[in-house]
């Protein structure tokens, strides 16, 4: 059983950008996907697709690589709340990403949001991760 299964769900994604990868298969929870809706919204991955079976189902991403370089979209993945140490912060507290050009995900009573609409909205949560 896993205790931080947002992190495992960052492992297999670095791991598949490490490796080449072009598709990675995960197992899929409500909020796996709502990241993965995010992560594809914000063109850091290519596409995705839910695919149901009888437990949580499982989430296939495909991964955006550069078509000269074959440099993926996703440099680097950073868990930032965890089991052990929550981390929550007011809309004015979120942080800023490599000063804009990264993003960062928050976990809102709105839904699962990037931090730069989470401060235009102006509410605060959990930050999950951070990405560029």
């Amino acid at each position: 059983m896993l205790t931080d299964p947002i992190a495992d769900y960052l492992t297999r994604l670095r791991n598949a950008v490490h490796a080449g990868h072009r598709v990675v298969e995960i197992p899929g929870s409500n909020l796996k996907r709502d990241i993965t809706r995010v992560l594809f919204e914000k063109g850091y991955i290519l596409n995705y697709k839910f695919e149901e079976d009888n437990k949580q189902g499982i989430i296939k991403i495909a991964l955006k690589y550069h078509p000269q370089t074959k440099e993926c979209a996703l440099r680097s993945l950073k868990r930032i709340s965890k089991p052990g140490l929550r981390q929550y912060r007011g809309a004015d507290e979120l942080p800023r990403v490599l000063n804009g050009l990264g993003i960062a995900i928050i976990s809102t009573s709105q839904g699962v949001m990037t931090d730069k609409e989470a401060r235009v909205k102006g509410i605060g949560g959990e930050i999950l991760c951070e990405i560029f």
